[in-house]
């Protein structure tokens, strides 16, 4: 009888996810992947193998996807706050008795000559900004605006790559770009706008890093939004390398 192919069902959407559906698909003929994007992104870059969009309807959804289409393991490889599907992963895996790891790329680490200021949530950073700046560099997504829409004395710019979600601050100005970003264009930008304070996720990774390094250059402070913790009792891979030896090893 031929061997089935191990099919592995990546939570996609990062650089991570698309960079672990490549080595699969191009290195692992044992292997069929499967990667599912939340549909969020207007114009998603889709990786090599198998592509669905859109949610599973929470993890009891996500649980009879897998059983319906014989996957054998999940990778968690959704953004770093993403803090409900990864809830709803394992969840699904232990409804599904399939293996899950999560793909987490490492946070950042704060450097001589930073001002960081940690935050447990969008709200959280919104209480600290009016004692840091007036005007604020806020890269932290397109959704989660309203925790700052009631911060009528200060300005925000604030960068996405689609167009925020309502409610926003009412002295905002939008800029549409993707990553990566490079030092240079981070510092002009930070110079264009006058801005004295930065407001971030700790998404981890080398595409929007620079922004920090503009920062610690200029002596802005930065408020660095925490991210959500793995689920408990899930294995965690920091690279897509690692990834892959994990699905080897099924």
């Amino acid at each position: 009888m031929p061997v089935q192919p191990v099919h592995v069902l990546v939570l996609g959407g990062t650089t991570e996810a698309r960079r672990l559906a490549e080595s699969l698909a191009a290195h692992e003929p044992g292997v069929r992947v499967t990667t599912s994007l939340a549909g969020r992104v207007a114009s998603p870059r889709f990786p090599p193998g198998d592509v669905r969009v859109g949610g599973f309807g929470g993890p009891d959804g996500l649980a009879a996807w897998v059983r319906e289409h014989g996957v054998d393991a999940v990778v968690d490889a959704t953004h770093p706050f993403a803090a409900t599907m990864s809830r709803n992963a394992a969840e699904a895996a232990v409804q599904a008795h399939v293996p899950l790891l999560a793909l987490r790329r490492p946070g950042w680490v704060a450097q001589d000559g930073d001002r960081w200021h940690s935050a447990g949530s969008l709200a959280e950073a919104a209480e600290l900004l009016p004692a840091l700046g007036e005007r604020v560099f806020l890269t932290t997504g397109r959704m989660g605006l309203a925790a700052f829409a009631d911060l009528h004395d200060l300005w925000f710019l604030v960068r996405s790559v689609d167009a925020p979600e309502q409610p926003c601050p009412a002295r905002m100005e939008v800029l549409l770009d993707r990553g990566p970003f490079d030092l240079q264009g981070e510092r002009e930008l930070l110079r264009r706008h006058r801005v004295d304070v930065l407001v971030t996720k700790d998404s981890g990774g080398d595409a929007t890093a620079p922004k920090l390094a503009a920062a610690r250059e200029a002596g802005i402070p930065v408020v660095v939004v925490r991210r959500p913790p793995v689920p408990e009792g899930v294995p965690v891979a920091c690279t897509p390398d690692e990834a892959v030896r994990w699905v080897r090893r099924l």
